[in-house]
Formats: structure tokens, C-alpha cells, sequence
């Protein structure tokens, strides 16, 4: 009989994401002004570094995802990679927020050099921790545990940093102090690098994967004759973007719209409680109704939210906040419902293809994450460019409607245009239960072989 999850294992894969998350997050927020207002690099070639180094990380994600898929050792197919990466991870972190003060062309090529080999090594951890989840169990209820306690954690991770890496930063100089990101990029990546390797000692891969390793060529497959995973990407793409922008955007907002950095906590504080409501009641939802209706919904609603701040007015703070929250609500179910549907994508590969390329699958998962990523911060920079922003500028109308749009208007249109690949989603009930009897009688003839 297969021992169950135990709770150290949840406990350690929860924290891990919680760190994962927190250093992911913490560089979607500050790199940009990190360069523009720390480092003096001119906007237009601040957006260029990031984007041109983000879309590189982005492409290596399937890469990574297919070494991988290939990978067998000792100590398992994803653990290994959560046991050596954490210490090269920690040194690019702290790298990317050093002020070396060196000529401008040198600040550039080293902002440059350090953000790309740390979104390199950031890849290398990032696919083997989500598809390590799909493997620690062979019950399709503690896989979407796991999946549900990554979430959780990812959400605490991005709540951890939202709220508390503006203290800290003010705390050891402030928002104009490059010391202050250092030392604050030195704790995030401790905690995050120091929690990861914890969970690669600990956690256990329970399914073990065929001994012979799928040609690149054929795993390929996994994603192009997978369609609901396809239609899948393309809305988690959109969604993920969503939170792109406002990650990247949130600090010039806090600084130009509302005029205190520190109010960067409230906006934590919306997010946390908005996303962990959401997470918590979504599991009741999806025992009631279909996932794609759910989905559906959360981002109707969600754009609602989004919208009503600018056109009523943001001043209001508390206003703002209460319906940054809310939006946040509908992101923390949608984000649920997709880890779910994205573990049914896993199976319907190993029903339809008869192997089930996880790394692969997660691999489109993240690359879909930084993708978004990529373009957030390029809108965000080319409105920068359009806003004719400067280092430390007074605040004018233009930096508010500006601003303004990007953390309620545009995410709010996004969220519409998540809707339209979602009608065409479909893994019907009667594949959902050919799939599952075939996965039961896999895992028993597996279970008889290892008895």
C-alpha cells in the first residue's frame, strides 16, 4: 500500500513556494526602478534589458523542461535540481542589485549580465518545483493538494514581499538607497534559496518514470497534440499578464499616485487578503460546478473590479484598495481553477500519448508566467516612454492617467479577453473518467511490480 503524503512534505512544499515566490515577485517589483532610479539607466534602456532578458528566460523554460523530462538519478527526476541550484540562485539575486558604480556603458552591460544569468538559474529551479508536484503522489487528490498548497504558498510568498520588503527597504535607508535593496535582496534570497533546498531533501517523487527516456522529438507532442493544455496557455498567458502589470507597475504608482511608498503595504495587504479568500472558497466551487464556468466567471468579475477605481477615481484610497482586493479575489480563484485544469492536462497527455512529459507541461506553465512577465514590463516601459518619464520627476496629470490605467483600466480589458479561448476548452466527462480508470490500473500493475 502507497504510504500517503506526509505532512512534512506539504509543509516544506508550501514553504518553498512561499520563498520561490517571494524572490520572484520582489524582482518583478523593483528591478525596473531598481535600473531607472537607483542605477540612472534611461528607461527606453532599462525596458530593452529586461524584456530582451526575460524573453531569453522565458525560452529556455521548455528547454529545461525537457532536460528534465530526461533526467534519472539517484536522487530522483526534478529533486536534484532543488538540491544544487539554490546557492548559484542566491549569488545572481543578490548581483542583480548591486551599485557598483561603475561608468554607464559598464552599469549596463553588468545590469544586464546579472539579470540574465539569474533568470537562467531562476529557470532551472522554477520547472522542476511545480512538476515535482504531479509526481509525489499517484492519487489525483493529494497531486491537487500539492498543486493547491503551491498556490497557497506562492500567494503568501507575493503577500510576504508586497508587505514587508518596503519596511525593510525604508528601514536601511529607503526607496532611493541602493544599500536598502541589497541587504533586502540578500534576506529574500536566503529565505527563498535556503527554503527550496529544504524541500529537496525532503519531498519524495512516488512516481517513477519510465527507464526509458522519451526522445525530445516525440515529447514535444506533450504540448502540440495536447489542445486543452494549448487553450490553457493562452489564457493563463493573459491572466498572468494581469498581475504582470501590476507587479511592475505598483511602485511608480504608490510613489506618483498616492505620494507614499509606503503604502505599497496596503496594496500587500489587499492582494493577501483577496487572493487567499479566493484560493479558500474555490475548492468548494469546483465540487459544485464545471471548472472552465468557474474560470469564466472569476474573470468577469474580476474585470469589473479592475475597472470601476478609474473611472470613479482612485484617489480614494481606501476605495481603491477595497476593490484592489476584490479584483485580487477573482485572480486567487482563477489561478486555483488553472492549477487544476493544468494537472488534467498532465493526465490527458498520458491518456492520449501514453507518457506524461510533467516537466515538459510545467515548463509551458512557466514559460507562459515569464512570458507574460516579459510583456507586462514592456508595457510598462513603453509607457514610461510615452509618459516622457524622468528619474525622480514631479508628479503631472499625465503620470497619473497613466499609471492609473495600467494598475485598473488595462488589466481590467484583459480580463474580457481571458474569456475567449475558455469557450473552446473541452475535456469532456467521459475522457476525464477513461482517464482516471486508466491511470488507476497503470499505478496498480506498478504497485504489483514494486510488491
Amino acid at each position: 500500500m502507497e504510504k500517503e503524503l506526509r505532512n512534512r512534505e506539504k509543509v516544506s512544499y508550501t514553504s518553498s513556494l512561499v520563498g520561490q515566490n517571494m524572490m520572484y515577485n520582489f524582482m518583478a517589483m523593483y528591478i525596473m526602478f531598481f535600473f531607472t532610479d537607483l542605477l540612472g539607466i534611461l528607461p527606453a534602456i532599462a525596458t530593452s534589458i529586461i524584456v530582451i532578458a526575460s524573453f531569453w528566460d522565458a525560452i529556455n523554460d521548455p528547454l529545461m523542461g525537457m532536460i528534465a523530462d530526461k533526467t534519472r538519478t539517484r536522487w530522483g527526476k526534478f529533486r536534484p535540481y532543488l538540491i544544487f541550484a539554490p546557492i548559484v540562485l542566491f549569488v545572481t539575486t543578490v548581483l542583480c542589485y548591486i551599485q557598483f558604480n561603475f561608468g554607464t556603458s559598464v552599469t549596463i552591460i553588468v545590469a544586464a549580465t546579472s539579470y540574465v544569468l539569474w533568470g537562467m538559474t531562476f529557470t532551472v529551479i522554477d520547472i522542476p518545483i511545480w512538476a515535482i508536484s504531479a509526481v509525489v503522489s499517484k492519487k489525483a487528490s493529494e497531486k491537487n493538494t500539492m498543486i493547491t498548497l503551491g498556490k497557497i504558498g506562492g500567494v503568501i510568498g507575493t503577500a510576504i514581499v508586497t508587505v514587508g520588503s518596503i519596511i525593510v527597504i525604508n528601514s536601511f535607508g529607503g526607496e532611493r538607497s541602493a544599500t536598502a535593496y541589497t541587504i533586502t535582496a540578500v534576506i529574500v534570497a536566503a529565505i527563498a534559496c535556503i527554503s527550496i533546498f529544504i524541500t529537496g531533501l525532503t519531498l519524495r517523487e512516488r512516481i517513477i518514470p519510465d527507464k526509458k527516456v522519451i526522445p525530445m522529438k516525440q515529447n514535444i507532442q506533450t504540448i502540440t497534440k495536447n489542445k486543452p493544455l494549448i487553450l490553457l496557455m493562452i489564457t493563463l498567458l493573459l491572466v498572468n499578464l494581469i498581475n504582470g502589470i501590476r507587479q511592475s507597475v505598483q511602485m511608480y504608482f504608490v510613489v506618483y499616485v498616492w505620494g507614499d511608498s509606503s503604502l505599497l503595504t496596503d496594496v500587500g495587504i489587499s492582494l493577501v487578503v483577496g487572493m487567499i479568500l479566493g484560493m479558500a472558497i474555490t475548492p468548494k466551487f469546483i465540487k459544485k460546478w464545471d471548472k472552465k464556468l468557474i474560470y469564466i466567471a472569476a474573470c468577469l468579475f474580476g474585470s469589473i473590479f479592475s475597472a470601476v477605481p478609474f473611472f470613479v477615481g482612485s484617489a480614494n484610497i481606501l476605495f481603491s484598495l477595497i476593490f484592489i482586493g476584490l479584483s485580487f479575489l477573482f485572480t486567487g480563484i482563477a489561478m486555483i481553477v488553472s492549477a487544476s485544469m493544468l494537472i488534467d492536462a498532465v493526465d490527458y497527455s498520458e491518456w492520449k500519448l501514453g507518457f506524461r512529459g510533467e516537466g515538459l507541461i510545467f515548463s509551458a506553465n512557466t514559460f507562459i508566467t515569464k512570458l507574460s512577465g516579459t510583456i507586462a514590463r514592456g508595457i510598462l516601459g513603453i509607457g514610461l516612454i510615452l509618459m516622457n518619464y524622468t528619474e525622480g520627476q514631479p508628479t503631472t496629470p499625465i503620470l497619473i492617467t497613466g499609471f492609473n490605467a495600467m494598475v485598473f483600466l488595462i488589466p481590467a480589458i484583459i480580463f474580457l479577453l481571458t474569456m475567449i479561448p475558455l469557450f473552446f476548452y473541452k475535456i469532456t466527462t467521459e475522457q476525464k473518467e477513461s482517464i482516471q480508470n486508466m491511470l488507476e490500473e497503470k499505478y496498480q500493475k506498478q504497485h504489483l511490480k514494486e510488491a
